[in-house]
């Protein structure tokens, strides 16, 4: 009922930065939470930044000063733009959005995932 596609993710030297973008479509009719995940080989998954409809955001310490995320709700978009990225980084990058159907249940959906490599 909800779809989410992911795009942006690729190689990239070490300072580098990415911008990732995860689309929602479907049966939408508000999203309350959308956020960005990721997991590494060998590693549990984590948050890595979320943004609710207020704006109002949250980061993982490793990550804060150096990665954003922002959404356009027009658009149904969410987006984490990534700077100064760091070999640590690696890892695929999932979206992940909470919110409410035009049928009115409430409704969470993930995205496929994208790659992002950083090399040293």
């Amino acid at each position: 009922q909800v779809q989410l596609v992911e795009s942006g993710g690729g190689l990239v030297q070490a300072g580098g930065s990415l911008r990732l973008s995860c689309v929602a479509s479907g049966n939408i009719y508000t999203i309350v939470n959308m956020g960005w995940y990721r997991q590494a080989p060998g590693k549990q998954r984590e948050l890595v930044a979320s943004i609710d409809s207020g704006g109002d955001t949250n980061y993982a310490d490793s990550v804060k000063g150096r990665i954003t995320i922002a959404r356009d709700n027009s658009k149904n978009t969410v987006y984490l733009q990534m700077n100064n990225l760091k070999p640590e980084d690696t890892a695929a990058y999932s979206c992940n959005i909470e919110g409410r159907l035009t049928t009115l249940r409430n409704c969470a959906s993930w995205g496929q995932g994208t790659q992002v490599t950083v090399s040293e």
